[in-house]
């Protein structure tokens, strides 16, 4: 038996969905959320009132949220920028990584600089580090047509193990040396100790400034540029950019070095504004890439968007540490961002296409064959 609805692919996307579907997705994930709540014999109004609480109600909280979203805003961002191609980068774990090595290396070795040079030599670094590691899946991807998705995943745990080398398995320079019993990394110089800029009682970190200028200008490059324009054709439709003369191939590499770039400057931000260190253990624990990913899918790929949800899950992960305890689930964070991107995700259908209820085709006379003759009387 048919079904009475069908999916039909937009033509044009209404404007007002991309402000309705993400508000959408976080309005179902919470309503699924508090089912589960019930489930389990607790009260969802209570629970979301804590966790708002403590994620965006006092300054003091608000500078926790803003910490705990500066890293998800760079991976956010180095996600929406390769998916915005059609290119799926799930590396911002090791591209993150590769930034956070050799941004450490710059804050050792200029720590006794001024400040500002020691500020712009970690974020170049940083920089590098991510596009290095981001290119090696790209140019597999443009020259040999490699499926950047295993390359980019693959990568992330290649550049672990290297971390883990660098601080567990070596006398590295990034290793302290003086460092007995459990190995750890050599804390970077004074001056690159990245301060906050403080703003009443609130704490923003300088990564998180620069997370927001990165998210303005990936948005004019993507919106006003010659090359947002052939981004958004080659992701449209590769075989028309082609036969219009669009260097595919060179766009697949830049792309991809943008991509790795910002996740590259996530780890100069998690060295030069929390850890201090080369910490290789902490940053495999974060997960910062892949809760990237759900920044960038609620988001809708929107750069500027990205900026904005990353800091709502930094909110809620933030929460989830400060009511850890025996009357608060300890899975509930991890949960809510599941949901939020399955909803996400399912929203996102709504948007490329819409529900129709399926009008039966009429029958033809030649395919309802022939007409039954009357039956007589008496017959």
């Amino acid at each position: 038996m048919r079904s009475p609805l069908r999916f039909e692919r937009r033509l044009r996307q209404p404007k007002w969905l991309s402000l309705a579907v993400p508000a959408g997705s976080l309005l179902a994930a919470l309503v699924l959320g508090a089912v589960v709540l019930l489930v389990t014999g607790r009260n969802p109004l209570s629970t979301y009132h804590r966790i708002l609480e403590r994620a965006f109600a006092s300054q003091s909280s608000l500078s926790g949220t803003l910490i705990s979203a500066t890293p998800l805003a760079f991976t956010g961002l180095c996600a929406a920028v390769a998916f915005r191609m059609g290119i799926i980068n799930i590396g911002g774990e090791g591209q993150l990584f590769g930034g956070a090595i050799l941004a450490s290396w710059a804050g050792i070795a200029l720590g006794d600089q001024p400040v500002w040079i020691v500020l712009v030599a970690m974020l170049a670094a940083g920089a590098v580090g991510g596009m290095t590691v981001a290119l090696i899946a790209g140019v597999l991807r443009a020259r040999f047509g490699a499926n950047e998705i295993i390359t980019t995943l693959m990568l992330n745990y290649i550049v672990a193990i290297f971390l883990d080398y660098l601080i567990f398995n070596s006398k590295s320079y990034w290793r302290e040396p003086k460092s007995f019993g459990f190995p750890k990394g050599k804390q970077v110089g004074p001056a690159a100790f990245w301060s906050p800029i403080t703003i009443g009682h609130t704490a923003i970190p300088r990564g998180f400034i620069v997370a927001v200028l990165a998210g303005v200008v990936v948005s004019v490059l993507y919106r006003t540029t010659r090359f947002g324009f052939e981004v958004a054709v080659i992701a449209d439709s590769p075989g028309t950019a082609r036969y219009a003369g669009m260097r595919t191939t060179r766009k697949i590499i830049a792309v991809m070095a943008l991509s790795g770039a910002l996740a590259g400057l996530g780890g100069a931000s998690d060295v030069g504004d929390f850890r201090h260190v080369l910490d290789a253990k902490g940053l495999q624990l974060a997960g910062y890439g892949y809760t990237g990913i759900v920044v960038a899918a609620l988001a809708r790929l929107n750069p500027l968007g990205t900026v904005l949800v990353a800091v709502l899950i930094g909110g809620l992960t933030n929460a989830g540490y400060a009511l850890q305890g025996p009357d608060f689930p300890s899975g509930l964070v991890g949960a809510l961002q599941g949901l939020i991107l399955f909803t996400a995700v399912a929203g996102e259908v709504l948007v490329r296409y819409r529900v129709r209820r399926a009008v039966p085709a009429p029958v033809s006379a030649a395919a309802a064959g022939p007409p039954t003759p009357p039956v007589r009387a008496g017959a």
